[in-house]
């Protein structure tokens, strides 16, 4: 803040017959939430937004182990086998490589594919074909080759699921050019991003959360409305604030929104953003609420170093150093592979008491050794 006031001083059909066609844009703006007409569930919001989707443009289907016969692992795709049959969704055999290569190369021919990975821990199995296939075709082809399809399944820790079933992989997809990553948090978000996905001419890596699936969130008539879409690559301010801002992603946004609920009674206002898109990252919603609130928390469940938080504390660092009146802190799971055993996973993951503490020692107020442990 002394710098800025410094610098003012100084100075001042069949999916087969319809190959070639553009992908239709998304025909809704932005909103928040409006007056809430009913509840949803993120699942059932995944769900109706699949579903909508395919019934507005035959070039979409559904591709992936279990999506069909077993209505998704998750239960996502619930019913759409029985509604637009097997040429539109898809069962494959337990091999991502190869069902991923077909959709891309489906997507190559006009076709819009939505793919499921089980957990976003098995696509590894397919990254060649996510990176240097899908991201990367439209820029080698000097935009002659449009890659509209989707990665969709959840990610990051959810329960007891070991190492190799809790990886965030957002830091991984959103450092690579030619992709955009969505990470979406409530029923609002997974509507509206997910056919913004879909609708998209670029692939597009929908990172969900399984522990969210079940949760149930307000949802207004307009959200409801087929219509409905979300741009990608802008933030959602969940709730406004005046001493500290807090980014979060995906279930680290539930975490945020109740951190700051007990910040309000010790009268620390804390700003929640709402990142909702990893890649593109809303740097000008991001900054403008640090300037505001001259300090800043940053919350994520994925490993610290290179982290999405340590990618907006460069931005802030970037573009509004001087605004700040506190050092950044980041919030972000431990570095280490994530456990199993149930008492440290929850000294892995971020919690909320976490997220309090930081904002504490942002806002200058005293944090006790008992409360610190």
């Amino acid at each position: 803040m002394l710098g800025i006031l410094r610098q003012k001083v100084n100075a001042g059909g069949s999916p087969l017959l319809a190959f070639g066609q553009r992908i239709r844009p998304a025909l809704s703006a932005w909103r928040g939430y409006s007056s809430a007409a009913k509840e949803m569930t993120v699942r059932d919001a995944l769900n109706t937004a699949l579903d909508e989707e395919m019934s507005a443009d035959p070039k979409v289907f559904l591709m992936g182990e279990e999506v069909g016969e077993y209505q998704g692992a998750y239960k996502i795709t619930k019913g759409l086998l029985d509604k637009y049959g097997p040429e539109r969704v898809l069962d494959t055999p337990i091999t991502e490589a190869g069902f991923t290569g077909i959709g891309v190369g489906a997507a190559y021919h006009g076709l819009k594919p939505v793919i499921e990975f089980m957990t976003f821990n098995f696509s590894m199995q397919a990254i060649d074909h996510i990176i240097n296939s899908a991201a990367k075709s439209n820029y080698m082809s000097a935009g002659q080759i449009s890659v509209p399809i989707v990665f969709r399944g959840p990610n990051g820790a959810a329960s007891g699921v070991g190492a190799q079933h809790s990886h965030c992989y957002a830091v991984w997809y959103a450092s690579c050019p030619g992709l955009k990553v969505l990470a979406p948090y409530s029923s609002e978000d997974a509507r509206g991003l997910l056919k913004a996905a879909i609708r998209d001419p670029d692939p597009v890596v929908f990172l969900e959360n399984e522990l969210l699936y079940g949760e149930t969130f307000p949802v207004s008539a307009e959200v409801l409305d087929s219509s409905f879409c979300l741009p990608i690559g802008k933030a959602k301010i969940e709730k406004e604030g005046k001493d500290v801002t807090i980014t979060a992603f995906s279930k680290m946004v539930g975490y945020a929104l109740k951190a700051a609920e007990i910040l309000a009674k010790d009268g620390i206002s804390a700003e929640v953003i709402n990142l909702r898109s990893i890649r593109p990252l809303d740097r000008n919603t991001i900054n403008a609420s640090v300037r505001k609130t001259n300090r800043l928390v940053t919350v994520e469940e994925g490993f610290p170093q290179h982290g999405v938080g340590a990618e907006i504390c460069a931005s802030v660092v970037e573009e509004s150093f001087g605004y700040l009146d506190a050092p950044v802190e980041r919030i972000a799971g431990a570095d280490v592979p994530m456990p199993y055993a149930a008492n440290l996973e929850r000294l892995a993951v971020p919690q909320v008491d976490d997220i309090v503490r930081a904002a504490k020692r942002a806002c200058y107020r005293s944090v006790s050794l008992a409360a610190a442990a």
